[in-house]
């Protein structure tokens, strides 16, 4: 009688590294990680050589030292006495700021240009379609200085303000608009915890509505699936979303700081500064166009089938683009839209074009000119943006695989 046997396994061989495909990927990682370790080690030691030779080294302690100037813009607590890690610090909040309401409005301008680019309206798809084209193709530097020199040749200066007949008035009594920037009232609790604790518990509020109109909107849906009808949840929607939000405001006690017009500028309120808005603006109207294309990509993708089927149900047009077509979309605009945002906070450096106090203009630019440490605000120059647009990939990345196509 024959028995069958399992063949002898093969001893380990060297050449099997390269030969044997169980091991030929892990050997070229292991190579390749090598190469880059000793790559990396030969700048480094090659760097730190030179700098010995002229007397010089890598040094982080001027972070502590006085950082000797102003900045007009600023999210925190700054003087010109504060250290220079204060005023990196300032120059990160700054882009942060400017990255986070570009990215706001870009989305906002690109999705309404993108549906209106594919609208039967002849006049409106060849206006969007003139936009788009416009505002692409020309330099975003050039779209900030020519936004920024429109501000402060158009908008009046504080002085118009003044006198018994002004030349300018505000707005609502609240709202100023001049060519150092736009004055508006400051919200503040009078009973609050203090403004970064007031700030953090109203974030809360915000996060725990999301999620409060999340579970109820799938609350609804499985009602649906199981009855066939889909309760009403607008009012409980705005019930959770200002609901918790009113409540506190009135036992905290909401108010407004308003600006008012002292000597020969506005002093209270909340300053938006002009170089602030040009960029804003620039950014969001540059951007928009390019996001305008990769919505009018991800719309034409989507089979004409899903349009005409969702139409022979009769859900009007604005439904049928809103509930069928843009969620299909999605999984075809949200990869390109990535890069656009990491452009967004990489174009946030040309800020100092207009006097913007940016990270770049901070500690790239005044700190590296007044310490001469360029190595070093270079080096943390690099690592910030490098931060900040992994940040960004990992969080799209995320998004974009929960509302990508799911297979059976």
């Amino acid at each position: 009688m024959t028995t069958l046997t399992d063949p002898p396994k093969a001893s380990f061989r060297l050449t099997m590294l390269l030969n044997d495909t169980r091991y030929r990927s892990l050997t070229l990682q292991a190579i390749a990680a090598l190469a880059l370790a000793l790559s990396i080690w030969y700048l480094g030691s090659n760097v730190a050589k030179n700098l010995a030779a002229q007397g010089l080294n890598i040094d982080f302690e001027f972070l502590g030292a006085p950082a000797g100037y102003d900045i007009n813009q600023r999210l925190i607590e700054y003087t010109s006495q504060s250290s220079n890690l204060s005023a990196a610090i300032v120059g990160i909040l700054n882009t942060l700021l400017v990255a986070f309401l570009a990215c706001i409005t870009a989305t906002i301008f690109g999705v309404l240009a993108g549906v209106l680019r594919l609208s039967n309206n002849w006049l409106v798809s060849k206006l969007m379609a003139f936009y788009v084209e416009i505002f692409r193709n020309v330099p975003v530097l050039i779209w900030i200085i020519i936004i920024f020199t429109i501000m402060t040749a158009v908008l009046p200066g504080p002085r118009a303000f003044r006198g018994d007949e002004p030349e300018a008035s505000m707005l609502f009594e609240a709202f100023a608009f001049t060519n150092r920037g736009i004055y508006t009232p400051l919200p503040y609790f009078t009973n609050g915890f203090g403004g970064a604790l007031d700030l953090l518990l109203v974030l809360v509020l915000l996060v725990g509505s999301f999620f409060g109109t999340r579970y109820m909107n799938a609350r609804a849906t499985r009602i649906q699936e199981q009855t066939g009808q889909r309760p009403a949840t607008l009012l409980t929607n705005l019930a959770i979303w200002f609901g918790p939000l009113i409540v506190v405001f009135v036992v905290l006690g909401l108010a407004f700081e308003m600006p008012e017009l002292k000597g020969f500028n506005f002093k209270g309120g909340i300053k938006i500064g002009g170089p602030l808005i040009a960029l804003w603006f620039a950014l969001s109207i540059y951007t928009g166009a390019f996001i305008a294309e990769n919505v009018r990509a991800g719309i034409q993708a989507v089979s004409k089938g899903q349009t005409e089927a969702a139409s022979a149900l009769g859900l009007r047009s604005g439904r049928v683009m809103s509930l069928v077509v843009l969620p299909q979309a999605l999984r075809v605009i949200i990869p390109p839209l990535i890069s656009q945002y990491l452009n967004i906070t990489k174009n946030s450096s040309l800020a100092i074009a207009v006097g913007y106090a940016d990270v770049t203009a901070t500690l790239g630019g005044i700190t590296l000119n007044q310490t001469g440490r360029a190595i070093e605000c270079v080096v943390l120059l690099m690592l910030f943006y490098l931060i900040i647009s992994i940040g960004i990939s990992l969080f799209m990345n995320i998004y974009n695989n929960a509302v990508k196509l799911k297979e059976r």
